[in-house]
């Protein structure tokens, strides 16, 4: 626990979580700073014994994530640094590919797991395939290869909407998925079944539809919002709904099935609904780095796994997950707005005086903690991020101040004066290169 000496600070008449009057020279702790409305009456909690593990990630960024219509494929190369990351990043699954797309991308796959293998990594790789025989062969041969589990990763559209658009029955996609499924347990391959847009599909077929794949040997389930079309209660409702009713009244146990949740980005809602399916008891959340991903993206795995690490839900070192989501932007040549949630570089910028100068205050107590915090809802540097003070049409004096002594320029009110004047006259914030024009050419 860390502690603050701070000034004076009034804080009676707020809730009896944050009650008293600290005075000169006290020292208080740092919850004590901040209240913290998001945990009143709230409370993660979470039975291990109801599931296979604590909550684990998969990373989708280089399968659905190259789906996205602007993203580029990387290179080998490239494939196996973003590899790196998710391996320091405590990522535990990772979608490698569709190695049924054809040889080119069986090569990827297989330099990805030789990568895998010889740096004796515990990621989990596997891959996604069509619920054909055709697209599961090649696991079967990439296995004996390395010598490591591939999980087979086989979607089905089951949604009433996608069977009346392709003229398919109940008993056409079940005698598909069961030859499917069954093919890669008797090569004793992991399957997670993946139902496609379950967030619009019947109730009866999805009990069907799963107790049949969880008959056949899969012990793990995918539950997809393919469309982006559920809000939290329906995610909340759905998983419920597959725990009583395809897992307990079909009479598994619900710790020996891994439970996925699989979000998209259409109505904006990526993140929360994955919020919602850890609330829910989701074994493993998918997403993609900075939500790549067809159409308007998969759900944003870097976003989540930043909320659930200040909800306290897990606590891997962030600190590389800054650096991972730049190489994912560059690699992939997917614009990153410069507003995008702590990835972006607007995120922890600012030029407005009065917000500036309090940080600028805390900055020149030497408290990080604090400077990240009293005007930024994200502690920038659990995330491998900085708090930084610009110059623009509403900076104050403070601001240019701090930014000339930050670069070792000799301060004068002459000087200060000069480049308040220069901002104000900006219709937006100034490059460090405007800034350094403007007093090369006052002196």
């Amino acid at each position: 626990m860390s502690f603050i000496l701070v000034d004076e600070l009034k804080l009676n008449g707020l809730p009896s979580q944050f009650t008293g009057t600290c005075v000169v020279g006290d020292v208080m702790k740092e919850t004590e700073l901040i209240y913290d409305w998001n945990t009143v009456e709230y409370e993660l909690t979470r039975n291990p014994a109801n599931h296979p593990h604590d909550i684990w990630f998969d990373d989708e960024t280089l399968r659905d994530g190259l789906q996205s219509p602007s993203a580029r494929n990387p290179t080998i190369e490239q494939k196996l640094e973003l590899l790196d990351y998710m391996e320091k990043l405590g990522i535990q699954k990772v979608d490698l590919g569709l190695p049924g797309a054809g040889p080119f991308h069986i090569e990827h796959i297989d330099a990805m797991l030789e990568h895998i293998t010889s740096n004796d990594y515990k990621i989990r790789p596997g891959c996604a395939v069509r619920t054909l025989v055709g697209d599961i062969e090649p696991i079967v041969d990439l296995m004996a290869k390395h010598e490591i589990e591939i999980q087979a990763s086989a979607f089905l559209g089951t949604s009433p909407i996608r069977q009346y658009s392709e003229g398919w029955t109940l008993e056409k996609l079940l005698s598909t998925m069961e030859k499917a499924v069954s093919f890669a347990v008797d090569n004793g391959i992991p399957v997670m079944f993946v139902t496609e847009d379950t967030t619009r599909s019947n109730p009866k077929d999805i009990i069907t539809i799963y107790q049949r794949a969880l008959d056949l040997g899969a012990d793990r389930l995918a539950i997809c919002d393919t469309c982006g079309h559920v809000a939290p209660n329906g995610v909340k409702k759905l998983l419920n709904f597959v725990d009583e009713e395809v897992i307990k009244d079909g009479g598994y146990q619900r710790n020996k099935i891994e439970i996925n949740w699989h979000g998209h980005q259409d109505r904006g809602l990526g993140v929360i609904n994955n919020l919602a399916a850890y609330e829910a008891g989701a074994d493993c959340i998918h997403g993609t780095a900075l939500g790549l991903g067809e159409r308007a993206g998969n759900a944003p795995l870097d976003q989540t796994l930043v909320n659930l690490k200040l909800m306290g839900a897990i606590d891997n070192d962030l600190t590389l997950l800054n650096e991972y989501m730049q190489k994912a932007h560059e690699f992939t040549e997917v614009p990153l707005p410069r507003n995008y949630p702590v990835f972006g570089e607007d995120a922890f910028e600012t030029g407005t005086g009065v917000h500036a100068s309090a940080v600028i205050k805390a900055m020149k107590k030497g408290d990080h903690w604090l400077a990240d915090r009293v005007y930024s809802g994200v502690p920038a540097g659990d995330f491998g991020m900085q708090q930084k003070i610009r110059i623009g049409h509403m900076a104050g004096r403070s601001n240019i101040i701090w930014w000339l002594e930050q670069r070792g320029y000799e301060v004068s009110d002459e000087l200060v004066n000069h480049l308040f004047e220069v901002a104000k006259s900006q219709r937006r914030l100034m490059d460090d290169e405007e800034v350094v024009s403007a007093i090369n050419a006052f002196k």
